[in-house]
């Protein structure tokens, strides 16, 4: 079925809304729907995206919007406006009493899923699945910040790795555990792949980064894999290069808050151990001489920051050849801003309407968008999707 342009931006619209205000149920809701079996169940190798713990009950990892198929993240929240409901083995979602989305749908469960390495480990806790051609690798699913008391303020991955890194058999990875899934993966229609962590001495991780790189390549019998390193800012920026030699395509510095004084509060242990704020942009400066235009990438966490400050930084980066994307922040468990709240949906779509514009107007696509970025599925790739008319069906 075909939808207007105007009712698919409605439909982005509601994705906006769902995932700032995330979704009220019953844990025990989807434990008759397959999580796990036909349909992908959540898999937290980084961060969790809920306000509340669920140890030991699978949730699903998305839905589809009837409209315009959008994916979008489930969040549980037991204070939101948006109730989800089984009636009869159908799921919908209401809102003081009215029906707002019938149907929806979950995400299947890829394949490789039900999959182990050589060594035995489980293919879904090395890989998940991102949509659209998309898998996110986590290597390493803690941080050594949190041992210096230098946490970035809204992260959770620390608190991840203590909630349900026992449960779902989440550890470090090997490079061989990530080759062989990689090889899987490809082989069944993924075609991009970011590899991300937590922080570690640089020296370990550009040599780790390394052997990740030629495991892959090795595998795949190809020198090009299409992969996005995702690194801290180094001091020395011949690092970078060595990120480059290695293979991948792309590469990821997340300065996370573009105001100056923010950034050494919210971010106290990229700010002390990596150079300060000045030494993160040098580094994205330095990165795009080497991988050139729109193969760099640095996420913001949009709704912590001003507005404006937050919209400076994106129009900066990205006026620069950067992917400077926004992150709808969503106040998570186990984070040391937990129990704050991030901005309404308004606030939410104004910047993503913001940062749309930015894009079209520095000639940022959705397949270099997709090619720069960990979760291809986000309300900004949406809407650059809708304004070149693509239309994907997963």
């Amino acid at each position: 079925m075909s939808y207007t342009y105007e009712q698919l931006l409605e439909s982005i619209k509601l994705k906006n809304q769902i995932q700032v205000e995330g979704l009220r149920f019953d844990p025990h809701i989807f434990d008759a729907a397959s999580i796990g079996d036909k349909y992908a169940e959540r898999v937290n190798a980084l961060f969790t995206c809920d306000r509340h713990a669920h140890k030991k009950i699978e949730f699903p990892s998305v839905f589809y919007l009837p409209v315009g198929n959008y994916r979008v993240h489930i969040r549980w929240n037991l204070g939101s406006p948006f109730v989800l409901v089984n009636e009869n083995g159908v799921f919908n979602i209401k809102r003081d009493g009215k029906l707002v989305v019938e149907n929806i749908s979950f995400a299947k469960r890829a394949p490789y899923y039900a999959k182990k390495t050589s060594d035995g480990a489980d293919m879904r806790t090395i890989a998940q699945d991102a949509g659209y051609g998309n898998i996110f690798i986590v290597y390493s699913n803690e941080c050594c910040l949190k041992d210096k008391g230098q946490d970035c303020l809204f992260c959770n991955i620390n608190a991840t790795k203590d909630l349900y890194g026992e449960d779902q058999n989440i550890n470090w990875k090997n490079a061989n555990q990530i080759a062989e899934t990689v090889e899987e993966c490809y082989a069944n229609g993924f075609d991009h792949l970011t590899v991300s962590g937590g922080f570690v001495p640089e020296r370990r991780e550009v040599d780790y980064y390394a052997d990740i790189a030629e495991a892959i390549q090795d595998k795949l019998g190809t020198e090009d894999f299409n992969g996005t390193a995702c690194v801290g800012a180094p001091d020395n920026f011949e690092v970078i290069e060595k990120y480059k030699e290695a293979g991948f395509s792309s590469i990821a510095t997340n300065i996370e808050i573009w105001d100056e004084k923010m950034f050494e509060v919210i971010c106290p242990g990229k700010s002390q151990l990596c150079g300060g704020r000045k030494n993160w942009i040098d580094t994205l400066n330095a990165e795009v001489d080497i991988f050139g235009k729109f193969h760099v990438r640095s996420t913001l966490v949009s709704g912590i920051e001003p507005k404006d400050s937050l919209i400076e930084g994106i129009d900066t980066l990205v006026s620069k050849g950067i992917v400077a994307l926004p992150s709808q922040w969503y106040v998570n468990v186990g984070s040391a801003l937990e129990g704050h709240r991030t901005p309404d949906p308004d606030w939410h779509w104004d910047v993503f309407e913001k940062t749309k514009a930015i894009y079209l107007r520095n000639g940022l696509t959705w397949e270099l968008l997709r090619n720069a970025t960990a979760d291809p599925d986000t309300v900004i790739h949406d809407l650059i999707r809708l304004e070149e008319g693509i239309e994907i069906v997963e």
